[in-house]
């Protein structure tokens, strides 16, 4: 793993030189990763491609601006990735709130969602959004850590210093909670 860490920051590292060799390397290494994250929480394959494009064009851009200390390589480029999937779905959130209903959504979202889905899948992304807030601290990191960012929970404890069983906990416990909120 810190093998892996060492490659990854010595990739960046010559990526904020400029080094274009470095980037694609970095981009081979990491791209199948981050490609997943995102088409995790867009669920939809051209969303998660422009997303993944965006991300790559701010590593390379911000390549300079990381810093070692504050995390992992591949946790800071999975965190860029995430704020732009969700920025991604809140632009497409405000578009879909402002439709009229009456006329179909189809344009707007494609094949994959039927029309009057649009509205429901808000809803739904408001009540989980709601919920996620009532947990505690350390459930809801935990959880945004493992299923919006896509990290393992040995990833999760490097990032937060806290013990394995504790980490596993926390994302169970937070679950369970979830479940009972999201059905309430």
């Amino acid at each position: 793993m810190e093998q892996s860490q060492q490659h990854l920051l010595q990739l960046l590292y010559a990526t904020a030189q400029g080094n274009k060799q470095a980037f694609e390397q970095l981009y081979q290494v990491t791209s199948g990763k981050l490609f997943s994250v995102s088409l995790h929480l867009l669920r939809r394959t051209d969303w998660a491609e422009d997303v993944l494009q965006d991300a790559y064009v701010r590593i390379w851009h911000n390549a300079a601006d990381y810093h070692a200390e504050k995390g992992s390589v591949m946790s800071w480029m999975i965190s860029i990735t995430r704020y732009r999937a969700l920025d991604l779905l809140k632009s497409r959130r405000v578009k879909a709130e402002h439709l009229d209903i009456s006329e179909p959504v189809n344009d707007l979202c494609g094949d994959e969602i039927q029309p009057g889905e649009a509205i429901g899948l808000v809803r739904e992304k408001v009540k989980l959004d709601d919920c996620m807030q009532g947990l505690t601290e350390e459930h809801r990191q935990s959880i945004q850590l493992a299923y919006f960012n896509g990290l393992s929970h040995q990833e999760i404890t490097q990032h937060t210093g806290s013990a394995l069983g504790t980490v596993k906990s926390w994302i169970r416990r937070g679950l369970t909670q979830l479940k009972r909120c999201l059905e309430a």
